[in-house]
């Protein structure tokens, strides 16, 4: 069998990919890792360095591989990495397909982001027909970065033939987040820096259930199609007093505008520290939680058996493991 490669392993949705992969006895594993991973010493694994922003290195791992799932993308709000972020999303985006279509691989799957598409002022549940929201996005790096990737891979689709599915994940939540990339947010409310109650919504989606999700779009899923992985549309309130009820930390009472919170941010910033305390909210995240991030996943639902577990459960596992590697 031709091995299955996959791109971004060691982020939170790959780690995920990669266990369910082998419990399933998946055929041979190949994983592009930049730097360390849990596999470099897994004889079960075949590990390939090398980092996605390179042609030569994608297609040293692409060599031989019968099918990719390419995962691989950096989460930053930091205006300084944006160059990064273009540079890994979109460039390593284009090699991968480019790689593909060299090694004539069978299948490729792109994970991409449900915030492409599924994003509004208004309180709107978006469908794959939604389209690109450049005039929501235009300010973020990162997601305008998901969006050239997608037209990028799509272009080679309809072009060159690359047989190719797009999964759009929404914000993944759940235990493993070693970097906390996806659960960061949670892990400031924990700390006591989430101080107002923001007034936008999100969709989140069990990262675990995600990546069954993507196994099922690399089996069942139609080529030049893409496929939103959501779970529950919550309101950001009902996530908080949902995450303050299992966590019993207190919310936060008030409910400032956006503008307001932006203003009181910096002074936040300066003080405090002065009472022992950090307030790590950039005005990205602010701006971001004013907006409503509601995805419908019918679609993935109907073609591909896409389930979601309680997302009550999602939240309780995502405390828990946030504490326990706290106290690691």
């Amino acid at each position: 069998m031709k091995p299955i490669l996959i791109t971004g392993a060691t982020g939170f949705l790959g780690a995920h990919l990669v266990d369910q992969l082998k419990k399933q006895g998946a055929g041979p594993l190949r994983l592009l890792c930049r730097g360390a991973s849990r596999w470099d010493t897994d004889p079960s694994v075949e590990v390939v360095k090398g980092d996605i922003a390179s042609a030569q290195d994608v297609d040293r791992a692409v060599s031989g591989a019968g099918s990719i799932y390419h995962l691989a993308g950096i989460v930053s709000r930091d205006p300084k990495d944006n160059v990064l972020l273009y540079r890994t999303h979109v460039a390593g985006t284009r090699h991968v397909c480019e790689a593909a279509l060299k090694h004539q691989v069978e299948r490729v799957v792109l994970a991409s982001s449900s915030g492409t598409i599924a994003v509004s002022r208004e309180p709107v549940i978006h469908k794959e027909t939604s389209g690109y929201k450049h005039e929501v996005l235009g300010q973020w790096a990162y997601y305008l970065s998901k969006i050239y990737a997608e037209k990028a891979a799509f272009d080679y689709f309809h072009r060159k033939q690359l047989p190719l599915v797009v999964v759009n994940p929404a914000l993944l939540l759940g235990p493993g987040d070693e970097r906390n990339s996806s659960t960061g947010d949670l892990a400031l409310f924990l700390d006591g820096q989430i101080m107002s109650m923001p007034p936008g919504g999100m969709s989140f989606v069990d990262a675990r259930d995600c990546a069954a999700g993507v196994i099922a779009a690399m089996r069942r899923g139609r080529l030049g199609e893409r496929y939103l992985l959501g779970g529950a549309n919550w309101t950001f309130r009902r996530i908080i007093e949902q995450v303050a009820q299992i966590s019993r930390v207190r919310p936060p009472i008030m409910a400032f505008s956006i503008k307001a919170s932006l203003r009181m941010a910096p002074l936040l910033r300066r003080v405090m520290p002065l009472v022992g305390r950090r307030f790590d909210l950039d005005d990205t995240t602010i701006e971001m939680s004013g907006l409503f991030w509601y995805c419908d996943s019918s679609k993935a639902a109907t073609e591909l058996n896409f389930t979601i577990r309680d997302p009550v459960e999602t939240l309780r596992d995502t405390v828990h493991d946030l504490r326990a590697r706290r106290k690691a």
